[in-house]
């Protein structure tokens, strides 16, 4: 195999069968469930990285269910995302933890975009008149979010503009010395927004302490809303916006 044989065919690995294939990445029927609750900005200022700021003291908290989606299948995913601003001051939400029950995605979404994923056993489900989003690790439950199932109609300009606002990660890729070989923020964002409905209603969220998946170190002082939203859409691939090794 020459090396030319190799470039031209490096996209991801293992070479000779990669863990995802070629984007762009499609997904028909997604599920979110987001609940936005309120923390402390001097916990956000220390975990949000710079030139990114904290919007203002929200956190979300959001679970999705794919069922369908090119490439990398059915899975599923719980994530804490923070409102930021980027500079400049256009809005963004930057991805703080995020769990996955499907090695595609785990693999796709680190190595490609920067998503910070584990993986875990998180869940989007109805129980009788409810939503519920789950988020385990082997016995422990690590997070747990309830809305009323379909309670109230959510306007469809407000549920596309969620889906709109631009992702920022922290991507990170060490050297084979444990350098890092790559350390930059990632601008992403969703295409092609096909809205299935929206819905708000009455809305919990718990966050247990955990060692490896300290959700709990942004505590939740209040629940704002939530939102729970079916869309198909593209997830289109990146751009650098921030280089630390620069």
């Amino acid at each position: 195999m020459t090396p030319q044989h190799v470039r031209a065919r490096a996209s991801a690995m293992p070479f000779n069968s990669p863990a995802y294939p070629l984007g762009p990445y499609r997904y028909e029927n997604r599920e979110l469930l987001s609940i936005c609750y309120r923390s402390d900005h001097a916990l956000l200022s220390a975990v949000v990285p710079e030139p990114l700021l904290p919007a203002s003291e929200e956190v979300l908290c959001n679970f999705t269910r794919i069922a369908d989606s090119t490439g990398f299948g059915s899975y599923h995913i719980a994530a804490q995302v923070i409102p930021v601003l980027l500079p400049g001051g256009a809005a963004a939400n930057y991805t703080r933890f995020m769990f996955v029950d499907a090695h595609p995605p785990s693999a796709g979404g680190r190595e490609l975009w920067g998503f910070p994923q584990k993986l875990g056993a998180p869940s989007l489900k109805v129980e009788r008149d409810t939503l519920v989003g789950r988020l385990d690790l082997g016995r422990l439950n690590i997070a747990t979010a309830s809305m009323g199932f379909k309670h109230q109609p959510l306007a469809g300009e407000d549920a596309l503009a969620a889906l709109s606002t631009p992702g920022v990660l922290l991507k990170i890729m060490p050297h084979v010395d444990g350098t890092a070989a790559v350390c930059e923020l990632v601008r992403y964002s969703f295409t092609s927004i096909k809205l299935e409905g929206a819905w708000r209603g009455p809305a919990a969220l718990s966050l247990h302490p955990h060692a490896l998946a300290p959700l709990a170190t942004l505590p939740v002082h209040e629940v704002l809303w939530g939102a729970h939203i079916v869309a198909d859409m593209t997830l289109e691939m990146g751009s650098v916006i921030h280089d630390y090794l620069a």
